[in-house]
């Protein structure tokens, strides 16, 4: 079964709903019929702006390496917890995140 988390916005301007596991950490029943709304303690860009850190520093990380890639791609989940905000959703029990980097090699002729 599912809840709803109302996560507001951090300009206090309105708020985004987020559908949830009823087991996710932080959600409570506040209602007996089960169909209120919960309110989140972080909002909504906090939650995306924790995501938004951890994936610029990957792909700042990656491209330090020795050999630059030309391209870096990162793809993962986010799922919402009531606590935390957003968070990198887990697949077969471990945080999933796909990394994909591309390297050209140099076709100019001189």
């Amino acid at each position: 079964m599912t809840q709803l988390l109302r996560f507001p916005a951090q300009n206090g301007d309105g708020f985004v709903v987020v559908e949830v596991a009823e087991d996710e950490p932080g959600v409570v029943e506040v209602s007996r019929l089960g169909t209120a709304v919960a309110d989140a303690t972080a909002s909504f860009e906090e939650g995306v702006d924790r995501i938004r850190g951890a994936a610029a520093n990957a792909v700042g990380r990656l491209r330090d390496m020795p050999s630059r890639p030309d391209e870096i791609s990162l793809a993962f989940g986010m799922r919402f917890n009531a606590e935390l905000g957003a968070v990198i959703a887990k697949s077969q029990g471990e945080a999933h995140v796909t990394v994909t980097m591309t390297w050209r090699s140099d076709t100019t002729s001189g």
